[in-house]
């Protein structure tokens, strides 16, 4: 299994102006591929796009809640690279409606333009947070729990949602399970940051990093580059693996505090954390049994912790006085 030929294969990425799609348009655009970008720049930023080649690259600006804007956008291209979504658990439970509205109708409207324009695959993004309150430590496709919050639930949502679709429609549809992806660009900004640029971002402000519970609790770290190679990999993944969704994740457990320690080392500097009451809607543990990504997708995540973090740390070293990221 492998890349398909991307040479002048027009694409488009939904998202591809945020933190994951950005480094994916820079994957597709280094494939050879001609590469549209539907993102309203609410949470993209243009900055992070590559500067690509003439008339390789094209920003369209749009919301994907808009079905007239993912028909535009889907016009002529051969792989939709579906990453547009309203992320977070915090921002899920302080606006359920719009998390649901982004997430599930916006991922409606990118299946139905797709079908229409007679896309020939369509990869979309979802999340370890399907796997909700299942007991188990290591999440197994198939083995799913209750969600835990509105965006959770959103993510179970658009998974049956492209299950319809490829049932009702015949289309090509690969989902893929993010756990945890980390890495440069991915911004330290608000409330609603992810752990590991909060955690930089604190150590390198000289504050002491917060952690919502006990610290016990554990989570699989994906670097985002591995993220996009299993992408790529699902663009060219053989019949027998359409219609799901797979982990894509290391298959490692880490416990925030050893996190937060990891951080602090590599980073060189930093305070102790404090910790904060548990926030609602966080799971316990999560870690991926990478295996089925592996033998119907090809994929294996390539990057360890300890390097990812490096590589993140020199971009959070970099953006410390603008803190800008």
């Amino acid at each position: 299994m492998a890349v398909p030929d991307l040479d002048r294969v027009p694409v488009l990425v939904t998202g591809g102006a945020g933190f994951i799609g950005s480094f994916l348009v820079e994957a597709l655009l280094a494939h050879g591929a001609r590469v549209r970008v539907l993102d309203d720049l609410s949470t993209g930023r243009r900055e992070n796009l590559p500067q690509g080649p003439l008339g390789k690259l094209e920003l369209a600006q749009g919301d994907i809640r808009d079905l007239e804007t993912c028909r535009a956008a889907c016009a002529g291209v051969e792989y939709v690279f579906h990453q547009a979504a309203l992320g977070s658990v915090p921002r899920s439970l302080a606006d359920p409606a719009t998390t649901i509205a982004v997430n599930v109708g916006g991922t409606a409207n990118v299946l139905t333009a797709a079908r229409e324009a007679r896309v020939r695959r369509v990869v979309y993004a979802s999340s370890s947070s399907v796997y909700g309150d299942a007991a188990t430590i290591v999440k197994k496709e198939g083995d799913e729990g209750r969600p835990l919050s509105p965006y959770a639930a959103s993510k179970v949502m658009t998974e049956e949602l492209a299950a319809v679709f490829a049932r009702c429609y015949g289309q090509e549809l690969i989902g893929l399970r993010y756990f945890n992806v980390y890495g440069p660009r991915q911004s330290t900004d608000g409330p609603y940051a992810a752990v590991v640029p909060r955690f930089f971002r604190a150590c390198l402000a000289g504050e002491a990093p917060v952690i919502y519970g006990d610290g016990r609790q554990s989570r699989d770290f994906t670097f985002v580059e591995d993220a996009v190679l299993a992408n790529l990999l699902a663009a060219g993944a053989p019949p027998e693996a359409l219609g799901r969704a797979y982990n894509v994740a290391r298959g490692e457990r880490t416990t925030v505090a050893d996190l937060a320690e990891r951080v602090r080392e590599t980073a060189g500097c930093g305070r102790p954390p404090r910790h904060e009451p548990q926030r609602p809607g966080d799971v316990l543990h999560s870690m991926a049994d990478p295996e089925p990504a592996a033998r119907f997708l090809g994929f294996r995540a390539e990057v360890s912790l300890r390097d990812g973090l490096q590589r993140a740390s020199a971009y959070y070293l970099a953006k410390e006085r603008t803190w800008q990221p």
